[in-house]
Protein backbone atom coordinates (compact mmCIF):
# COMPACT_ATOMS: atom_id res chain seq x y z
CA UNK A 1 0.00 0.00 0.00
CA UNK A 2 1.46 3.08 -0.94
CA UNK A 3 1.16 6.36 1.26
CA UNK A 4 1.06 10.16 0.07
CA UNK A 5 4.39 11.34 0.04
CA UNK A 6 6.27 8.23 0.86
CA UNK A 7 9.21 6.28 -1.28
CA UNK A 8 10.34 3.19 -0.44
CA UNK A 9 14.12 2.11 -1.95
CA UNK A 10 15.61 -0.87 -1.27
CA UNK A 11 13.83 -1.50 1.81
CA UNK A 12 14.56 1.66 3.12
CA UNK A 13 12.36 3.27 5.82
CA UNK A 14 10.60 5.69 3.73
CA UNK A 15 11.52 9.12 2.72
CA UNK A 16 8.95 12.03 3.85
CA UNK A 17 7.70 15.08 1.89
CA UNK A 18 9.64 18.11 2.29
CA UNK A 19 7.66 20.00 4.26
CA UNK A 20 7.18 16.64 6.44
CA UNK A 21 10.46 16.21 6.73
CA UNK A 22 11.07 19.90 8.01
CA UNK A 23 8.42 19.26 10.44
CA UNK A 24 10.16 16.20 12.21
CA UNK A 25 13.52 18.21 12.60
CA UNK A 26 11.44 20.90 14.34
CA UNK A 27 9.88 18.35 16.34
CA UNK A 28 13.56 17.16 16.91
CA UNK A 29 14.71 20.65 17.96
CA UNK A 30 12.10 20.47 20.21
CA UNK A 31 12.53 17.17 22.08
CA UNK A 32 16.43 18.00 22.27
CA UNK A 33 15.78 21.06 24.09
CA UNK A 34 13.63 19.76 26.40
CA UNK A 35 16.04 16.81 27.29
CA UNK A 36 14.14 13.98 25.03
CA UNK A 37 15.10 12.23 22.21
CA UNK A 38 13.29 11.33 18.46
CA UNK A 39 14.42 8.17 18.50
CA UNK A 40 14.05 6.24 15.23
CA UNK A 41 10.61 4.99 15.33
CA UNK A 42 9.20 7.80 17.40
CA UNK A 43 10.14 9.84 13.85
CA UNK A 44 8.72 7.21 11.99
CA UNK A 45 5.38 7.78 13.59
CA UNK A 46 5.28 11.10 14.36
CA UNK A 47 6.23 10.99 10.08
CA UNK A 48 3.76 8.91 9.45
CA UNK A 49 0.43 11.16 11.17
CA UNK A 50 1.93 14.60 9.66
CA UNK A 51 1.53 13.05 5.91
CA UNK A 52 -1.51 11.39 6.37
CA UNK A 53 -4.38 13.56 4.92
CA UNK A 54 -7.00 12.19 7.88
CA UNK A 55 -6.38 11.57 12.05
CA UNK A 56 -4.68 8.10 11.85
CA UNK A 57 -5.56 5.08 14.33
CA UNK A 58 -2.60 2.98 16.47
CA UNK A 59 -3.52 0.13 14.17
CA UNK A 60 -2.97 1.84 10.76
CA UNK A 61 0.02 3.31 12.51
CA UNK A 62 1.03 0.07 12.88
CA UNK A 63 0.62 -1.60 9.65
CA UNK A 64 2.58 1.38 8.24
CA UNK A 65 5.45 0.57 10.53
CA UNK A 66 5.25 -2.79 9.85
CA UNK A 67 5.69 -2.03 6.04
CA UNK A 68 8.90 0.12 7.04
CA UNK A 69 10.32 -1.96 9.90
CA UNK A 70 9.55 -5.81 9.99
CA UNK A 71 8.21 -7.36 13.41
CA UNK A 72 7.05 -3.85 15.05
CA UNK A 73 3.98 -5.02 17.95
CA UNK A 74 1.61 -2.95 18.90
CA UNK A 75 3.39 -1.89 21.61
CA UNK A 76 5.63 -0.42 19.82
CA UNK A 77 3.12 2.05 18.53
CA UNK A 78 1.55 2.70 21.91
CA UNK A 79 4.97 3.93 23.16
CA UNK A 80 5.90 6.18 20.18
CA UNK A 81 2.25 7.38 20.90
CA UNK A 82 1.96 7.75 24.29
CA UNK A 83 6.14 9.81 23.90
CA UNK A 84 4.49 11.98 21.13
CA UNK A 85 1.45 13.03 23.25
CA UNK A 86 3.95 13.61 26.46
CA UNK A 87 5.69 16.17 23.91
CA UNK A 88 3.06 17.77 22.69
CA UNK A 89 3.60 16.71 19.31
CA UNK A 90 0.46 14.97 18.54
CA UNK A 91 -2.87 15.23 19.86
CA UNK A 92 -5.44 12.23 19.68
CA UNK A 93 -8.96 13.11 18.73
CA UNK A 94 -11.12 10.91 20.81
CA UNK A 95 -14.33 10.97 18.78
CA UNK A 96 -12.43 9.10 16.02
CA UNK A 97 -9.87 7.39 18.25
CA UNK A 98 -6.83 8.51 16.17
CA UNK A 99 -4.02 11.13 16.31
CA UNK A 100 -3.28 14.19 14.18
CA UNK A 101 0.24 15.98 14.28
CA UNK A 102 0.56 19.30 16.03
CA UNK A 103 3.99 20.43 15.58
CA UNK A 104 4.41 24.06 15.78
CA UNK A 105 6.81 26.04 18.04
CA UNK A 106 4.34 28.68 18.88
CA UNK A 107 2.19 26.49 20.94
CA UNK A 108 4.74 25.92 24.64
CA UNK A 109 5.49 23.26 26.41
CA UNK A 110 2.82 23.75 28.93
CA UNK A 111 3.92 20.50 31.20
CA UNK A 112 5.71 19.41 27.86
CA UNK A 113 2.73 18.25 26.54
CA UNK A 114 1.49 20.95 24.53
CA UNK A 115 -1.41 23.54 23.95
CA UNK A 116 -5.02 23.21 24.56
CA UNK A 117 -6.58 21.18 21.86
CA UNK A 118 -9.80 22.63 19.80
CA UNK A 119 -11.22 20.27 17.00
CA UNK A 120 -13.52 21.13 14.57
CA UNK A 121 -14.63 17.69 13.37
CA UNK A 122 -16.36 16.77 10.01
CA UNK A 123 -19.65 14.13 10.15
CA UNK A 124 -19.55 14.06 6.63
CA UNK A 125 -15.95 13.82 5.04
CA UNK A 126 -14.27 13.05 8.61
CA UNK A 127 -11.95 15.94 8.13
CA UNK A 128 -10.67 17.35 11.10
CA UNK A 129 -9.65 20.89 11.86
CA UNK A 130 -7.81 21.91 14.97
CA UNK A 131 -7.80 25.83 16.03
CA UNK A 132 -6.53 27.35 18.47
CA UNK A 133 -8.91 30.28 20.23
CA UNK A 134 -7.31 31.00 23.38
CA UNK A 135 -11.23 32.44 24.19
CA UNK A 136 -12.66 29.46 24.06
CA UNK A 137 -10.10 27.95 26.30
CA UNK A 138 -10.49 31.37 28.49
CA UNK A 139 -14.19 30.35 28.38
CA UNK A 140 -13.87 26.42 29.56
CA UNK A 141 -11.09 27.51 32.30
CA UNK A 142 -13.98 30.37 33.76
CA UNK A 143 -16.69 27.54 33.98
CA UNK A 144 -14.51 25.37 35.16
CA UNK A 145 -13.39 27.58 37.90
CA UNK A 146 -17.61 28.79 38.55
CA UNK A 147 -17.87 25.02 39.24
CA UNK A 148 -14.81 25.27 42.08
CA UNK A 149 -13.07 23.18 39.48
CA UNK A 150 -9.27 22.94 38.61
CA UNK A 151 -9.16 22.62 34.98
CA UNK A 152 -5.36 20.95 33.78
CA UNK A 153 -6.08 20.62 30.41
CA UNK A 154 -9.14 20.20 28.19
CA UNK A 155 -9.34 19.25 24.35
CA UNK A 156 -12.70 20.91 23.01
CA UNK A 157 -14.41 18.32 19.72
CA UNK A 158 -17.30 19.76 18.23
CA UNK A 159 -18.72 18.35 15.23
CA UNK A 160 -20.35 19.29 12.58
CA UNK A 161 -20.01 19.88 8.75
CA UNK A 162 -17.11 21.45 6.49
CA UNK A 163 -17.86 24.31 3.95
CA UNK A 164 -17.72 21.12 1.61
CA UNK A 165 -20.20 19.28 2.93
CA UNK A 166 -22.41 21.82 3.92
CA UNK A 167 -22.84 22.97 0.46
CA UNK A 168 -22.95 19.36 -0.70
CA UNK A 169 -26.04 19.19 1.65
CA UNK A 170 -27.36 22.40 0.78
CA UNK A 171 -27.44 20.63 -3.07
CA UNK A 172 -28.66 17.70 -2.65
CA UNK A 173 -31.90 19.25 -0.55
CA UNK A 174 -32.65 22.12 -2.63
Amino acid sequence: MAYPGMVHQDGNPPAFAHRTEARLRQADALCARRGARLTDIRRLVLGFILEAEAPVGAYDLLDRLRAARAGAAPPTVYRALDFLLEHGLVHRVERLAAFVGCVAEDHGAEDQGGHPAQFLICRGCGHVAEIDDPEVSAALARAAAGQGFSLARATVEAEGLCTECARLSENAAG
